[in-house]
């Protein structure tokens, strides 16, 4: 199976964490969201799959371009 990375578009801190590993997601569902100048903002998915595996946790500080799940198609 094909594998994407879902990365953030925004540095911050991971405020909130909607999905599970091994939960089925949407092309455009959300992933995480990401606190960044007081706001939340979604990480969305660019594919519709399978959760493979979460690389962060809530209150992970990321940055801008990192991965933040893995996705298969």
């Amino acid at each position: 199976m094909p594998e994407i990375k879902v990365v953030t578009e925004v540095a911050g801190r991971v405020c909130a964490l909607p999905v599970e590993t091994g939960s089925s997601i949407g092309n455009g569902d959300e992933i995480a969201f990401v606190e960044a100048m007081k706001m939340e903002i979604p990480v969305t998915s660019t594919a519709a799959g399978k959760i493979k595996s979460i690389l962060v946790k809530i209150d992970d500080v990321i940055a801008e371009g990192q991965a933040v799940a893995i996705v298969e198609t």
